[in-house]
């Protein structure tokens, strides 16, 4: 029986328990923990130059302010990472093609930019909302474009990273299905369909990575906004 090519998208479950949970933790059983000794091995030194690498520069046009984000930041790149990369394995799930999960993860961050720039400095924040030399008639229109617009954020980054991702996964399945289907009627289409398929692959793995650094990004954007 043909199944749907969205079927990969459902959250995965035994006997009734959703196993999403398992999805979560796995990530983070991957990564070594910093062994207490003074010299370490080359793992855990290429995965700290990364983090400092990546730290400082996701920081570099943040104020010192927002320096407290660093933590939260790095281990949202990780956490991303990792879900994104792991969902490219065969027989896995991607948590992240799930549009609940990026809500989820968008939705609280953004809002702590935004309260934090609410406490800190209300004017400047607020000030966000009209820019400045606005003719008087256009003043109420504006102020509801950008009020939209800033709700609007979390959305963005939630769909941007859903759609990415599950656009990817569809077009590799249906790639694989038409080399395995043709491989017996056309062996030389089915073995370009292969190559192809190879090469998707690989820009998959990079669109892996650079959709985290991108939530990422945009998120430390909209901290320095608000500090």
């Amino acid at each position: 029986m043909m199944t749907s090519f969205f079927d990969q998208f459902m959250s995965p479950s035994l006997l009734g328990i959703p196993l999403m949970a398992l999805a979560f933790v796995l990530p983070w059983l991957l990564f070594p923990s910093p062994a207490p000794r003074w010299l370490t091995n080359r793992l855990l030194t290429l995965q700290g130059w990364f983090i400092n690498r990546f730290t400082s520069q996701l920081l570099l046009p943040v104020n010192v302010g927002g320096h407290k984000w660093a933590l939260i930041l790095a281990s949202l790149m990780l956490f991303l990472i990792s879900l994104n990369m792991l969902g490219l394995l065969p027989y896995t799930f991607t948590p992240t093609t799930q549009l609940s999960l990026n809500m989820g993860l968008a939705v609280p961050l953004w809002l702590g930019t935004v309260l934090i720039g609410l406490r800190n400095q209300p004017t400047a924040a607020l000030g966000h909302l009209l820019p400045e030399g606005t003719p008087v008639p256009l003043i109420p229109v504006l102020i509801i474009i950008e009020t939209i617009s800033l709700f609007i954020r979390p959305l963005a980054l939630g769909v941007r990273l859903t759609a990415n991702l599950t656009a990817g996964h569809l077009l590799m399945q249906l790639i694989a299905t038409a080399a395995f289907v043709l491989l017996p009627l056309m062996p030389a289409v089915a073995i370009t369909t292969s190559v192809i398929l190879l090469l998707l692959t690989i820009l998959e793995v990079a669109v892996a990575m650079i959709q985290a650094y991108v939530f990422v990004l945009l998120l430390s954007l909209y901290l320095q906004e608000n500090v």
